[in-house]
């Protein structure tokens, strides 16, 4: 079976372009119905269009993308998916990258391809794990802060922000209480979103009851 070259591209919305990707892959990428594209965010591999290309290639195929990024955002995932292609038989061509990468034709430009995507494979493994421990080791400084003083790093209080209540609050919560109102009645008369007035009732409540106690 004769081997196929695959174009892959991809932006994060769908308010972005993708022709400028599109132009490079097309230099590369004999055949337009092979060039596949999605505009949905890189934070993972879970996307329609590229689920749909690994679906397809076969061993000795080749794909283009015009750069790292355009595959994924997470180090980690990238490295996995190249080991992934290595292992299905794809050559993967990063169009950004030095040219040995993009025309790899004879046997030493593959040999050095190879290398190359060896060294590339290492240093993103290296990459993702110093970015997960630094993530790790924020959230320890984070957590400590809000243990030692109740807030966050910047100041603010652990937690979602406390909404300010209306001015006529208690007058319609005791109506709504009192079940003289109803519920959509009391948020339209409070003018705030069923999701806060429910969120207003929780936090005045849990007030009330704290005065009981004391």
């Amino acid at each position: 079976m004769a081997k196929e070259i695959w174009g892959y591209a991809r932006v994060s919305t769908k308010e972005q372009s993708l022709e400028r990707q599109l132009v490079e892959l097309r230099k590369y990428v004999p055949n337009e119905a092979n060039i596949l594209s999605d505009k949905q965010s890189g934070k993972n591999f879970d996307r329609a269009e590229y689920q749909r290309l690994k679906g397809m290639v076969r061993e000795g195929d080749e794909l283009y993308v015009k750069s790292l990024d355009r595959l994924g955002r997470n180090k980690q995932m990238i490295k996995d998916e190249l080991q992934w292609m290595r292992s299905k038989g794809v050559f993967v061509h990063i169009i950004d990258f030095p040219q040995t990468l993009v025309e790899a034709e004879t046997e030493q430009q593959r040999d050095i391809h190879d290398l190359i995507t060896n060294i590339m494979v290492e240093v993103l493994s290296y990459v993702a794990e110093e970015e997960r421990k630094a993530t790790l080791a924020r959230q320890a400084e984070g957590i400590a802060v809000w243990r030692r003083t109740g807030k966050t790093k910047t100041g603010r209080p652990y937690g979602r922000p406390r909404v300010r209540r209306p001015k006529n609050w208690e007058q319609v919560y005791e109506a709504w209480k009192g079940q003289h109102i109803r519920s959509k009645d009391a948020w339209k008369l409070l003018n705030v979103s069923k999701n806060i007035f429910y969120r207003l009732v929780r936090e005045y409540e849990e007030e009330m009851e704290k005065q009981v106690l004391k």
